[in-house]
């Protein structure tokens, strides 16, 4: 039996005995997590999605969890889908604990083409003698994904969507390429991604390209599916958009072109084109709720206040927190002489890495989470459409500070050319409005300050020397 046979054949045994009930199997009983406990306490901070490594997990609570293939006695593979909550000491405001999506697959033993996947061999309870694994690296158990969408509706305690009928049989592979999330593909044709630490509330991934959809933007792939975890605030676990197949991402494009040389011009300016676009159909698919007075002042308190956590972190920040204050202080003046402005949604944590180029030159921009170590309401909140900009201004920068010899010359044509390419399709050049630009580029790079003090301290110099630079800039 082939592959794409076995998986629908598994689906439809896996329908039988679920279909419309969450009421758990012998597999998913109150022992199975105990069970699991002491591979997952290993197993799970290594992982490149963790968000709570450096605090120790001392326990871990079940949310939920829906056999997705039962093992019915057989060798297996079975498949359970777990919400877990790592339960750790709280550290300064972020939350005790963090929720996490975890798809496990079931064997009496691992093929060698899966060792890397391997979590363990449970001991005692439910799946004794059994080995488990990460199951998005089997392609049976991730191929099952993909024919669930395909049957939408209710399995246990998961609810599966589509807006588009969805062929069978792409053969599935895993990306290793992220880091928040996991990834698969399937053929040429989706990209499905598992959200892998879970909020209560919709995700910007999947309500912004579903608003953009709404809007007729083709700038943003239009999600095909998707599956949550019903309740008051449901839990968006996976969205299945196509895949851009053949498309490069600016990052790697803007280091094609430094090494050989070339200038980036035309492909900045039409990347700013596009990020207008998808600006201008935010606008109109969501409130704009206006900015000005006492939410001015509040957004520049946020600003100041992350520059002096800042500080604290990094002392070489220290000398210039004058300077950057006289930056975010200039935003709270202009405020008071203008009639303040119109907030929308953004993306929230754009840069080269999340626009997509086409062979043809057609941009898209993908992955629209907003930074993943914010809260999820945070995220959610309506913004200045200038916080999209300077982040990939600042992106400009990364690009050309990461090839030798550094070439401000490449950076600050590409910065010019994005926006010239904005203010072509908007109709507002985001470098009217200097002291907005200003403020929202070093609140930026005062971020990549201590995420690279903390992660790679190697680029330190690279937000630093903007640090510098938006200093004198603020200071003349």
């Amino acid at each position: 039996m082939s592959e794409a046979a076995s998986s629908h054949v598994a689906l439809a045994k896996s329908t039988k005995s679920t279909r419309n009930s969450a009421t758990p199997s012998s597999t998913v009983d109150g022992t199975l997590l105990p069970s699991l406990a002491p591979l997952l306490h290993a197993w799970l901070p290594r992982q490149r999605w963790f968000a709570g490594k450096g605090r120790p997990v001392t326990g871990f609570s079940l949310v939920a969890a829906t056999e997705m293939l039962p093992l019915d006695g057989s060798a297996g593979p079975g498949l359970l889908h777990l919400l877990v909550r790592a339960e750790q000491p709280e550290q300064s405001a972020r939350p005790a604990d963090d929720c996490y999506q975890l798809l496990i697959g079931v064997r009496t033993s691992l093929p060698t083409t899966l060792a890397a996947a391997l979590i363990g061999r449970v001991e005692h309870g439910p799946l004794a003698g059994r080995t488990v694994y990460d199951a998005l690296h089997d392609p049976r158990l991730a191929g099952l994904l993909l024919e669930r969408f395909r049957r939408p509706g209710t399995l246990g305690s998961l609810r599966f969507e589509r807006t588009a009928a969805i062929p069978a049989g792409p053969a599935p592979r895993v990306l290793d390429a992220e880091q928040s999330n996991s990834s698969l593909v399937y053929g040429d044709a989706y990209i499905l991604k598992i959200f892998r630490r879970v909020f209560p509330g919709a995700n910007p991934d999947l309500e912004l390209p579903l608003a953009l959809a709404r809007e007729g933007c083709e700038r943003v792939p239009a999600p095909i599916a998707w599956f949550e975890a019903p309740g008051p605030e449901p839990l968006t676990l996976g969205v299945l958009q196509p895949f851009l197949h053949g498309a490069r991402d600016g990052w790697q494009l803007a280091l094609t072109a430094l090494t050989a040389g070339r200038d980036f011009v035309p492909e900045a300016r039409a990347l700013g084109r596009a990020t207008a676009e998808v600006h201008t159909a935010l606008a109109k698919a969501l409130p704009t709720p206006a900015l000005h007075g006492t939410q001015t002042r509040q957004l520049v308190a946020r600003m100041v206040q992350r520059l002096e956590a800042a500080a604290d972190a990094v002392p070489a920040l220290v000398p210039y927190v004058p300077a950057l204050r006289t930056a975010f202080d200039a935003v709270t003046a202009l405020g008071h002489r203008g009639g303040g402005w119109a907030q929308q949604r953004v993306h929230g944590d754009l840069h080269l890495g999340q626009a997509l180029r086409s062979p043809d030159g057609f941009w898209s921009l993908i992955d629209f989470e907003g930074e993943p170590a914010r809260p999820l309401d945070e995220r959610r909140r309506p913004a200045l459409p200038v916080r999209d900009v300077a982040g990939m201004l600042r992106s400009f920068d990364y690009a050309a500070r990461s090839h030798r010899p550094w070439n401000p010359e490449w950076a600050a044509r590409c910065r010019a050319a994005y926006c010239e390419g904005y203010a072509l399709a908007s109709g507002t050049d985001p470098r009217g409005e200097p002291e907005l630009l200003r403020a929202h580029e070093t609140d930026k790079a005062v971020y990549e300050v201590v995420y690279e003090a903390r992660h790679r301290p190697d680029w330190l110099p690279v937000p630093m020397a903007a640090i510098q630079r938006l200093a004198q800039s603020a200071a003349a």
